[in-house]
């Protein structure tokens, strides 16, 4: 069989361009839309310059090599391409989700990518990383367009490109700012040559909440060798005319199909929004539909009820159920004017000049040695304020109602509605001690209530530009009326914003039309341009009655009323910014002294303690004065999102130390808090081209309380069991409470930092209670314990022991040594070792041997002594017993009074000197000796033998 093969009609091919040269030359091909089917294709010939191009709203016709207007429904750029329809990823997309660095490899984000929606492309709303790429070679410089949607500062959301060079977008420009409306728009240049461009999400919320993600769409690039075809419009859009570069959206109620050139008008009981492809039937209408608000005052004082619907109206009020919207028109008195401001000829409000102040009908001068306190005070809501306005997603926005401003339905329940607070800036009064290191310069006090059916949420953010703002407080489902205050620290914090959104689940159909926030005042002082509502007194100067304001000296307060001033009592500190009473004093906690400017308290980073025995312990923590961070125990999200929370410390110091800080590196708000301890929560990762990402900062403690033993002080409390023991040395306390309150912390929060001695070979390290991973069980209380050989006291001569040496060579050593367990640090060090001379042992072992053996000599001649001495006065009783004849109870008769013979003389001494009486008599006394003889008679003879050779004589 053989194949039929005919002549090639214009049908079975088209016409590419071959590659350029090095001259910048290429040739136009005939190329089959199917092989070997047809004979005879046009023979190549020379195409248009590599630099040619066409206009926007043209095309390359290739057959006549000549640009050509697009027809009537399309479009076309010219020199780019264009992708307005997300039905699916266009040819070219690349999208996928990975893994965060340094987290779990077992995370599936598979999954994780941008998703299609139709109108738009939507990224992930996960911590997996989705990136969204596409690669494009341009053959001149061009640009790169798109609109994006960026409601939610939980997503990272990047826009970068590399070109062939490998050359990145700078990472100053790669971040995108929050949405200022409901689309954003943005444009970079390309470079020629190859092209990747990567939009790049990472969806971070440690809160379990829901976030929006971010939204792509009308993505246009510029800069492509050719466009040789023209777009069909997409539904909901269309072009009248030919040669359109882009399609314009059909208005509300109306609709078109793909490649359209008008709109069609919606039939009748069917709505359609702007730029919609189709028609939907209209509901019912009812009292969500609608609003109320005031006319401004009339020159009578009074004030219309005006009801409106929201635009656009979607509901049909014709049919059965269907509600009718109340009749207008209704007359009522005015409001009172704001404080500050008084009312004109012509019933509007206006602001009282400088120097004056009102209660909201006519302003009145100061008096002298006052001045107005100046502010923002906003209470009654007849008209928006010049300095407020309010924006919405979409159509809905907050309305005033006399005594309040309300969010009314928007066109979804997803949607967000927004108020914002715009201020010059701000001013401490001049009466106010200028302190560097006052913490509050203004304050921000506002009542509301939330009246919700669904999971309604209301915001309230502050920044320095209503795009770049950060999230201060939320409050989920219905809240009873309350007030609510926000310190104000930084001169840059000059926007302010509520933003209300009804439910973060999205439904086409509006079923918490019904659910409300209202606010019903908003006060805020010391603002640059602010008006006055009252005037308080002045310090009494030396100088003229009417000299300008001037603050009371350092460590004085105002005696009420009177504008004398008095010196606090000694160790205080002036808190209030205006004191007025000496309840302004504020006494300093145990073991701190006052700053120079009277505005707080600090410890010097000494300490003398006494314990219960007497003993006085003193401490320098000065090594632990430096600014120290710690991290608690990683916490994963539901992704495998490891992170952490972030602590800095600055424990103690003189006048003027730096404070701890943290800080917002995400944003380009780049917020940070100062104080002696602050929180920020950091994810170890590649988020944003760092190794570490931290955001969410905010202080724990600006203020010290104290520093004590004591596990109670200034209604902070820091339990034993927190933290048990090991030593029978106290752990010292430190006391720290922050002046910012939150709807959690009503009173603030609070930190104690516990100090215990530890030996010095163990590292210093701080520990969080192991029940309370993140520092705190309830998120007020913090509770650290700081393990250090730094935190031991001083030592002393209690600290060590000395021990002496053996006697060598005539030389004896004292050591001293430390008393283990080691319980001091620092303080006086052990003393040099001593030497001393001495008498060795050996010489007076010899000196006790000699003295021994004289003394045993002499103890056996004294026994040899006694022994004959007793031999011979047996012999004599023995003598004397033969003389007595034998007869019973007689004495034998002297032989004689002279010494017989035999008898030692020499035994018997005399002593010859002179004696006193008694010592004649102790001598007599001894020198008797009684002997009791039993005779056969039964008579006791008693003998006295003289010792003494005269009285031996005479007796």
């Amino acid at each position: 069989n053989v194949a039929a093969v005919w002549a090639c009609l214009s049908s079975d091919y088209h016409f590419e361009y071959t590659e350029c040269d090095v001259l910048g030359s290429r040739w136009r091909v005939a190329i089959p839309n199917k092989a070997d089917t047809c004979t005879g294709l046009p023979d190549p010939v020379k195409g248009t310059q590599c630099t040619f191009s066409c206009s926007e709203g043209e095309f390359l016709d290739m057959r006549s090599q000549k640009c050509q207007k697009c027809a009537a429904g399309t479009y076309s750029l010219g020199t780019g391409v264009a992708f307005d329809e997300w039905d699916s990823l266009p040819t070219g997309f690349v999208t996928q989700g990975v893994t965060v660095n340094d987290w779990n490899a077992h995370t599936d984000c598979s999954n994780s990518t941008w998703t299609p929606k139709g109108d738009y492309v939507a990224s992930n709303m996960d911590e997996c990383t989705a990136t969204l790429s596409y690669a494009v070679s341009l053959k001149k410089p061009g640009t790169v367009f798109f609109e994006y949607f960026y409601p939610d500062n939980s997503i990272y959301f990047e826009f970068f490109v590399q070109n062939d060079q490998c050359q990145s977008t700078a990472s100053a420009s790669r971040w995108m700012k929050i949405s200022e409306k409901d689309w954003s728009q943005h444009t970079v240049e390309l470079n020629k040559g190859n092209n990747v461009l990567y939009w790049r999400t990472t969806t971070y919320t440690v809160l379990d909440s829901a976030v929006k993600p971010v939204l792509l769409r009308n993505i246009a690039i510029s800069g492509v060798a050719y466009t040789s075809e023209c777009f069909h419009c997409k539904p909901g859009t269309h072009s009248t005319k030919p040669g359109s570069a882009r399609c314009a959206p059909c208005p509300a109620d109306t609709y078109s199909t793909k490649g359209a050139t008008v709109c069609h008008q919606c039939e009748q009981g069917k709505y359609s929004e702007a730029g919609s492809g189709s028609c939907k039937p209209r509901p019912p209408c009812t009292n969500s539909d609608y609003f109320y608000t005031h006319t401004p005052c009339d020159s009578e004082g009074k004030t219309q009820l005006m009801y409106k619907w929201i635009e656009p109206k979607i509901c049909n009020e014709t049919i059965e159920g269907a509600v009718v919207l109340p009749a207008s028109g209704e007359k009522k008195t005015c409001p009172p004017c704001n404080p500050g401001f008084f009312v004109t000829n012509s019933s509007n409000c206006e602001p009282c000049t400088s120097g004056f102040y009102s209660n909201g009908t006519a302003c009145t001068e100061c008096p002298v040695g006052t001045e107005p306190v100046v502010g923002f005070e906003y209470k009654w809501w007849n008209t928006i304020p010049s300095n407020m306005r309010s924006k919405s997603s979409y159509y809905s926005y907050p309305r005033v109602a006399g005594e309040y401003v309300y969010t009314t339905p928007g066109d979804q329940d997803t949607d967000y509605l927004m108020l914002i607070l715009n201020v010059p800036g701000y001013s401490l009064p001049q009466s106010t001690v200028k302190d560097r290191e006052r913490s509050e310069l203004s304050r921000i006090t506002f009542v509301f209530e939330t009246i919700c059916s669904a999971d309604c949420k209301l915001f309230f953010l502050a920044g320095y530009n209503e795009w770049n703002n950060n999230i201060v407080e939320r409050w989920n489902g219905s809240n009873r009326k309350q007030s609510y205050s926000y310190l104000i620290q930084s001169n840059s914090t000059v926007t302010f914003a509520w933003t209300f959104q009804r439910t973060g689940k999205f439904n086409t159909e509006r079923k918490y039309s019904a659910d409300v926030a209202k606010i019903y005042s908003i006060y805020i002082t010391n603002v640059v341009g602010g008006v006055a509502s009252q005037c308080r007194r002045c310090a009494v100067s030396s100088g003229k009655a009417d000299s300008a304001c001037v603050p009371c000296p350092a460590g004085h307060y105002m005696v009420n009323r009177t504008g004398e001033c008095k010196s606090c009592p000694p160790n205080t500190f002036i808190k209030a910014q205006h004191p007025v009473g000496q309840a302004a004093c504020i006494q300093c906690g145990p073991n701190t002294i006052r700053n120079k400017a009277y505005s707080s308290c600090l410890s010097d980073c000494t300490l003398d303690m006494q314990t219960r025995g007497g003993t006085l312990l003193r401490y320098d923590f000065s090594p632990l004065s430096n600014v120290t961070g710690f991290n608690s125990s990683p916490r994963f999200t539901s992704k495998g999102l490891r992170y952490f929370q972030h602590f800095r410390v600055g424990l103690c110091g003189k006048e003027g130390q730096v404070p701890a800080t943290c800080v917002d590196n995400v944003t380009e708000s780049g917020r940070e808090v100062r104080g002696y301890v602050c929180q920020s929560t950091v994810v170890p990762s590649e988020i944003r081209s760092q190794s570490i990402v931290s955001s969410q900062p905010f202080l724990i403690g600006d203020s010290l309380i104290g520093v004590t033993t004591d596990t109670t002080l200034g209604g902070i409390s820091s339990p034993h069991g927190l933290f048990p023991a090991t030593s029978g040395l106290p752990d010292v306390i430190f006391y720290y409470k922050s002046s910012e309150t939150t709807q959690a912390c009503k009173e603030g929060r609070s930190a104690t930092i516990r100090l215990r001695c530890i030996s010095k070979h163990l590292s210093s390290f701080v520990f969080l209670h192991s029940n309370c991973s993140e520092g705190t069980c309830d998120g007020c209380s913090f509770h650290f314990l700081w393990q250090s050989q730094h935190a031991c006291p001083l030592c002393t001569k209690n600290h060590y022991k000395e021990i002496v040496s053996a006697c060598i060579q005539g030389i004896q050593r004292t050591t001293y040594v430390w008393q283990q367990p080691l319980q001091c640090y620092g303080g006086e060090s052990l003393p040099a070792q001593k030497v001393s001379a001495c008498v060795p042992l050996d010489l007076w072992l010899k000196f006790g041997v000699s003295t021994g053996s004289i003394a045993a000599v002499l103890l056996v001649g004294l026994s040899c002594y006694f022994w004959k001495k007793t031999r011979k006065l047996q012999y004599k009783y023995s003598k004397l017993k033969m003389t007595t004849g034998g007869k019973e109870c007689e004495l034998p008769t002297a032989d004689s009074c002279a010494i017989m013979e035999g008898e030692d003389a020499e035994d018997d001494l005399m002593d010859l000197t002179k004696k006193s009486f008694f010592t004649k008599m102790k001598s007599f006394s001894r020198e008797f000796q009684q002997v009791s003889l039993k005779t056969d008679c039964g008579c006791e003879l008693i003998l006295f033998i003289v010792k003494d050779l005269d009285l031996r004589r005479e007796f």
